[in-house]
Parts: C-alpha cells; structure tokens; sequence
C-alpha cells in the first residue's frame, strides 16, 4: 500500500489528518494469473446497475443555523450574523450566501432533524457504524455486491482529496481506488498489449508455487487488486473520465475551481457506483465562524448548483443520488471567539437519486439545540443509499470470522424521500 502524503497535513482542532484515510493500492502485476483475470471480470461484470450515488463530505462540520436550518426569531447569539432568503419553494428559506441554490430549492431535499456522534472521526459518515466499529466503508460494500470493476472502471472511487473509509471484511479488492495525479501516470500503459500478454504468461509460470508459500490468503487480495489494476490500464475509461480537457469549457467554467465535483459527475458517467470527494474548506470553525462563513459558503453554493443542476440537465437525476454532509452540526449558541463549537445535531443536503425534493424533512427547535422527534443518523442515511442502488439494506455481508454482518445497525431509510 502507499500512503498519499501532501506536503503539509492539515489537522482538525482533534489533530486528526484529513489524509488519514487516504491509500493506493499498488498497480503492481505480481502474481497476476490469466484464470484469476477473468473470473473477477466474470464476476464483476454479472451484476450492472446504472444507479450511481456521489459522498461529498465537508470536512471539519457545517454550521447548521447558518445554512439550511436558520433561526430567525433566535436570539442574536443564537441566529448569528447572517440573514435567510426565500427559495423557489414557498416556505424553504436558506442562507443569504446561498443564492444559487435558492434557485433550485425544488431539488433539493434537507434532513435537518440529523444527528452525528460530535466527534471529528469521519468513521461514522463513511460507514454507517459506529466510531472505531470495525465496518467497511459503503462505497467498499456496494463494490464487493455489484463487483469491485465492471468493463474496466472501479466501482468505488475517491477522488484527490477524497475520504475514503475502510475495506475492512469487504475485502482488499473493493477499497477505494484513489483518482489523483498518480493514478493517471499510471494508467498510461506503457508497454505494447502484446508485450502484457507476454508478461501475463510469465506470470502465470510462478504462481502455483507463490500460492503454496502462501498460508495466509493474502495473496488473493492482492491478486484482486492487481486484477483491478490491469483492467483499469487496458481501457480508457477511467483515464477518460478524469480528464478534464475532454469537457466543453462552458462547463468546466461552470464549476470553476470546484474540478473535483466535475470529476464526480464524469467518474459515474463513466459506470463508477460510488464517488466520495471532499469538499473545499476548513469547516471547523471554533473561531471567526462568520468570516471563514463568507468564505466558504460562496464557494460551495456554486459548486452544489454546478453539480446538481448538470445531473438534471443530462437526466441522471434519477440514477445519481447525491449526499453532502459532515460529522456534525455546530452550537447553535455562538462562543466567546464568534465561532460555533462541535453540536450532534446537523443538516444532511441530498438530490437526485429519484428522491422527492423540494422539501425541508424533520425539524429542530427554536433555537436550533434539539431535534422535534425521533432523528436521524448515518445508518439510515446509508440504507435509503443502498435502496437506491437495489441493495437490500437489511442484507448481510461475512466478517473475517464468517459471521454474518449486517450492513447498517438500522435499515430504516429516510422514507420521506
């Protein structure tokens, strides 16, 4: 395995890197039998599914009142500096710097009566589990049911700054595969396809005695990822997908410097069934929350309105389903340095996937400190995902020991969608 590391690593106010998760298989071809190529191609290719869902997670925490749940009759250091503003749907109000999206309200749909764990550990996002519970991530999951590559393309995917969670017992064939700088080096093949074949033949030759020596198993993982790996560099797809030269400059302009985004909406056009990237930004804002607000949010409303409004407008708005959120809410009452610290309760944005829109789904109180009713969290989140894509969210998967595991602690989905 290499770890991606940037030059510096941004921590949280936890000291928890945000490149924590961040891993690439190796592209090696050790190992690699001809027989073990085709049976995972067999095997990936036999279920297909146009469904897709994109993971945008906004790393540090969104400031719930000052986005989709405002409190405007809030005392002032409740409500905070800024204003709400009608939507195109009659009595949806958003945050001021939040123009574009008032402008697509009727697809958006927004859980604001959501709760996440008040920790930084994105564990629980990417899982659907519980902190430090030993479950892979969806993405990883969706892979090892729908297959970890169908006609040359990953079905779990994280783009350059993305975070991904663990393969865990899903196993190392289905963790995601990183789309950064190093990858399109290494999609180039370098070498003539029948040179490949040659050295797939050399191979074969050795690998009846490498899998004697091995006792552990852990060579079929690696052959899965070198399966992966050799599929991905014989065809253009993936390659093509992150290439962002390949797309009109209108909307490349679109989405500005939000390319990851774009990426997003290609890698699932692309066949690709889970995308996760993170979005732009520190949102841990302990401090100076409104300045680092007029920042940030600008930002990420174009992005949201780039993204949603190009699904719609290619018709994958009822195949892609998009989900935006992040570890938790903020305080609702604003501290001492005009910052918000870490809250349970949050908003969750989701869009497309077929979902009904147009609709605020569950409520807090006036102040913004307590869900109205029962809330909701990650795992039912995850299972209204897993509906999405067919997948039965009360199915079971086998852990390293051969036991059944469920895929989320409560299947329940958000049945307002």
């Amino acid at each position: 395995m290499l770890t991606i590391q940037g030059n510096q690593q941004t921590t949280l106010c936890d000291n928890l890197s945000r490149r924590e998760f961040l891993r690439l298989g190796a592209l090696g071809l050790g190992g690699l039998t001809l027989t073990d190529l085709l049976g995972l191609q067999a095997r990936g290719q036999a279920k297909t599914t146009p469904k897709a869902v994109i993971m945008i997670y906004l790393y540090g925490g969104m400031p719930h009142l000052d986005m989709y749940d405002m409190k405007p009759k809030a005392p002032a250091e409740f409500r905070g500096e800024f204003k709400s503003i009608p939507t195109n749907v009659p009595g949806l109000d958003i945050c001021e710097l939040m123009p574009l999206q008032a402008k697509i309200a009727d697809k958006l749909a927004v859980v604001r009566n959501w709760e996440g764990h008040g920790g930084h550990n994105p564990h629980e996002l990417l899982t659907g589990g519980k902190e430090n519970e030993p479950r892979p991530a969806f993405g990883s999951v969706v892979s090892r049911l729908h297959g970890a590559i169908r006609h040359g393309v990953p079905q779990y995917i994280a783009t350059s700054n993305g975070v991904k969670g663990p393969a865990s017992y899903a196993g190392k064939a289905n963790e995601a595969c990183i789309a950064n700088g190093d990858l399109m080096k290494n999609l180039t093949l370098g070498v003539p396809l029948e040179q490949l074949a040659d050295r797939k033949s050399l191979m074969k030759s050795f690998d009846t005695l490498r899998q004697d020596l091995d006792a552990t198993g852990g060579m079929a993982g690696l052959d899965a990822l070198n399966a992966r790996a050799l599929e991905m560099v014989t065809t253009n797809r993936v390659r093509d997908a992150l290439d962002l030269n390949k797309e009109p400059e209108p909307v490349r302009a679109k989405y500005g410097r939000h390319t990851n985004w774009l990426q997003a909406r290609r890698l699932v056009e692309a066949g690709v069934s889970v995308v996760s990237l993170e979005g732009q930004g520190d949102w841990d804002t302990h401090e100076n929350n409104f300045t680092v607000m007029r920042r940030l949010m600008p930002e990420y409303d174009r992005a949201v309105y780039a993204l949603i409004t190009d699904l719609y407008e290619r018709g994958l708005d009822k195949d892609v389903a998009l989900v935006v959120w992040s570890e938790f809410g903020r305080t609702p009452k604003i501290n001492g340095k005009a910052g918000r610290d870490h809250w349970q309760t949050g908003s969750v944005l989701m869009s497309g996937g077929g979902f009904k829109t147009g609709q605020f789904i569950g409520a807090t109180d006036s102040r913004g400190e307590k869900v109205v009713g029962v809330p909701y969290r990650a795992s039912h989140v995850h299972a209204t995902l897993y509906s999405h894509l067919g997948i039965d969210p009360s199915a079971t998967i086998p852990d390293f020991t051969g036991r059944p595991r469920y895929l989320v602690d409560d299947p329940k989905t958000i049945v307002e969608l």
